[in-house]
């Protein structure tokens, strides 16, 4: 099927591609006779097209000179890491403003690429030794368009469990997979590596795995240069991993999928192997018997790796050495075998992806009513039925006020003339107000159970036309019309099936309640469910680290920060919120983050406003108010930081990968007054020169109080690369806003073409 998909797309990739420059259309493969065409983005289809017709025998070939060396290819790639107006970027454009694509084409082709010269070299400032290896805009291009390449081949074949770095698959989704589909866990353990970099081993053994599906050397040589270069670095056990930082670079995450592919191949047939030896029995659910199969979970996101058994701690611990052995031997890596070690998983926590997991029960997770709630929502019902009652009592008045005064004002009209006269005809309207009135009338009497009650027994008890005796006396016609009146009476007033009804329907929810109260209880007993909680110690220490609380925890101003523009601080402060409350909005007690931003972060920054103005905050309060409104240059009105009610509407979306809030929590830009000539927008593709200049500022050095860990913050917390402390880039308004509001990470910049101002 493949081969025949490769003879159908030759024309469709024919015409994909562009013909270069005369001196290079030896290396071009459309015909001689054939118009060249201007490269256009790749769409999805296409672009698999492209990779797929590389495919024959078993592997894909060529890949670098007839897919990644398409500048239709490359263009696709700089859409992607265009950050604003992506349309806007055409082969043209690209190639006058930046860089040509037609060269890098035609070098990628004869595998003449310059790696080197495309790698910048940043040292820091303080670390003499230390220095970090970037790439430059044009390099990141390319590395784009590898790693577009090897998703097309490998992400339908990656492990379900296996998140990071792929398309709806990041943490949120791994946290959903752990709290609605992993039931009754026992037990289970966090593979933790030490810190270890990719050397000469493991590169060739990525190497290998690669070309079990590519026979390409020249790709798999350009992957070997780009690791040697520097600028592919991986670092297992470290926690810079998805977090926006630059030192990560974007063909990571795909290439620590394709490392652990053969680990992820030996936990699925581990599962497969468990769940033959203990297969499923269909349980009715009146039979009064629970059964528990075993089964083996397994999460794994870029390298960190959690595994989670229903069975018992003797084969968790089989389990435990299987994987490790497996991790050593052949992937070659590292592992803390203290920290790599068994867990309850009802009576100890276990930290997962920045986040504290437990097993508990399913009351824990939606506990019920308690008697204080109940009383309370008792108490707003009969609030809620006593405010029905007076608008009744209100509506009634006023109609009957109302038809007082209809019936005075016809009265006098009659009383002074032998009828009326009008020019128009009223009639009709008052009396479909007045019949609507009695039809509203009828149905509140009718829903009434005791006023039903109360007419049926005048009307119809102590009759003496119920006595046979004076029903013989009397004419046919009139006892007919008795009877018949006493049908009308009983079938409209008798409230005998209603009430009965009623009395259904209160016995019906008292024993839905109390089949509900059973079922919870059951569930107690037989079920285990994961809660996922944010980590509120880790995030009061780093609150209190960065400086917006004291020690007595009460919220302070930030004193580096009053260098910045008041809408600088703001989005500053907007910026760090929002990823907090964006990362842990699937925990169960985000209602303490909320606190922790609405509060800390909120009353911080009116701190900080107050404090540059020299003013107190009660004026700050009053001129910013709480949700902290500036207006712009043109007098519009601006709220950036989250309002107190957005806050509180704030819940669980579950299909997101935020970036952690390291990034933003870590680095404060500010503004210099330079007479430098105006650069170039650092950000990707972006052809604005009306740029100011920013310097970089790592708040780690200027923390209030030092961390235990001298490498981060605190356990789960990284900070961006030293080398980039106090460097400076040149940023158009817009990126600017977008990088302090969390939007953009350093990622998206390129951080290779900083400013050299003294």
């Amino acid at each position: 099927m493949l081969l025949c998909l490769r003879r159908t797309t030759t024309t469709t990739i024919f015409n994909l591609r562009l013909s270069v420059t005369s001196p290079l259309k030896p290396f071009s493969t459309l015909p001689l006779h054939s118009s060249p065409e201007p490269a256009s983005p790749l769409t999805n289809s296409q672009l698999k097209a492209l990779v797929l017709s590389q495919y024959a025998h078993g592997k894909f070939t060529n890949l670098l000179q007839n897919a990644v060396a398409s500048p239709s290819l490359l263009l696709t790639a700089c859409h992607n890491l265009a950050t604003s107006s992506p349309s806007a970027l055409t082969l043209d454009s690209v190639s006058t403003h930046f860089f040509s694509l037609q060269e890098m084409a035609a070098q990628l082709a004869t595998n003449r690429f310059p790696v080197e010269s495309c790698c910048v070299a940043v040292s820091s400032t303080k670390h003499r030794g230390e220095s970090l290896v970037l790439p430059n805009l044009k390099l990141k291009v390319l590395i784009e368009g590898i790693r577009m390449v090897l998703e097309i081949i490998y992400d339908d074949r990656f492990a379900t469990f296996s998140y990071g770095g792929r398309v709806n698959m990041g943490r949120h989704t791994a946290i959903r997979y752990l709290k609605n589909l992993v039931e009754n866990p026992s037990w289970w353990f966090n593979v933790s590596c030490n810190h270890d970099k990719f050397d000469a081993r493991h590169c060739d053994k990525l190497c290998s795995i690669l070309e079990e599906k590519i026979n390409d050397g020249a790709l798999i040589g350009l992957i070997k240069r780009l690791f040697e270069s520097g600028v592919v670095s991986v670092e297992l056990g470290g926690c810079y991993l998805g977090r926006g930082f630059p030192q990560e670079c974007g063909l990571i995450s795909i290439l620590i999928n394709i490392y652990f592919m053969g680990f992820d191949k030996e936990i699925q047939a581990l599962r497969l192997e468990t769940n033959r030896e203990n297969p499923k029995f269909v349980i009715t659910t009146n039979s009064g018997v629970f059964y528990k199969p075993l089964k083996i979970y397994a999460v794994r996101y870029l390298d960190e790796i959690l595994v989670i058994t229903s069975g018992t701690k003797m084969l968790t611990l089989d389990l435990k050495h299987r994987v490790i052995k497996y991790l050593e031997d052949n992937l070659e890596l590292k592992i803390d075998r203290v920290k790599t070690a068994v867990h309850s998983a009802v009576s100890e926590k276990m930290v997962f992806l920045g986040m504290e997991i437990q097993a508990v029960t399913p009351s824990v997770l939606h506990p019920p009513m308690s008697e204080k709630a109940i009383r309370a929502r008792k108490k707003y019902l009969r609030q809620k039925e006593v405010r029905l009652l007076e608008l009744r009592n209100a509506k009634e008045r006023n109609r009957k006020n109302l038809g007082l005064k209809i019936m005075s004002h016809v009265f006098k009209k009659l009383k002074r003339s032998n009828g009326f006269k009008f020019d128009f005809q009223i009639e009709h309207e008052v009396g479909e107000i007045f019949r609507s009135w009695a039809d509203e009338v009828v149905q509140e009497f009718l829903g009434s159970l005791e006023e039903r009650w109360i007419w049926h027994r005048q009307l119809s008890a102590g009759d003496f036309l119920s006595l046979n005796r004076i029903r013989d006396q009397l004419p046919q016609e009139l006892v007919d019309a008795y009877d018949n009146f006493q049908e009308q009476v009983d079938k409209h007033l008798k409230p005998v099936k209603a009430r009965k009804a009623l009395e259904g329907e209160e016995r019906k929810a008292e024993e839905e309640h109390e089949q509900r109260y059973a079922e919870r209880t059951v569930d107690d007993l037989t079920k285990l469910c994961i809660k996922v909680d944010a980590p509120i110690e880790l995030v009061r220490k780093a609150v209190k680290m960065a400086g917006f609380t004291n020690n007595m925890g009460r919220p302070r101003p930030i004193d580096p920060l009053m260098a910045l523009d008041d809408t600088d601080i703001i989005k500053w402060y907007a910026g760090v919120g929002r990823r907090w409350l964006d990362f842990f909005c699937c925990c169960h007690n985000f209602r303490s983050m909320k606190i922790v931003v609405s509060y800390h972060l909120r009353f911080s920054c009116i701190l900080t406003l107050a404090e540059k103005h020299d003013s107190t905050k009660r004026e700050a309060i009053k001129h910013y108010t709480k949700d902290l409104k500036v207006f712009d240059v043109d007098g519009t009105e601006e709220v950036h930081f989250p309002t107190e009610r957005e806050i509180k509407m704030m819940g669980d979306k579950n299909l997101v990968d935020p970036k952690p809030v390291d990034g933003a929590l870590t680095m404060t830009l500010i503004r210099l007054a330079s007479d430098e000539p105006s650069y170039r927008c650092v950000a990707h593709f972006c052809d604005r020169t009306d740029t100011i200049v920013y310097r970089v500022h790592l708040r780690k050095n200027y923390l209030t109080e030092k961390p235990r860990d001298e490498k981060g913050w605190a356990a789960g917390m990284d900070s961006v690369h030293e080398s980039l402390d106090r460097k400076c880039l040149c940023l158009c308004s817009d990126h600017i806003s977008e990088l302090y509001m969390g939007k953009l990470t350093l990622q998206d910049i390129d951080c290779s073409s900083f400013a050299r101002v003294d």
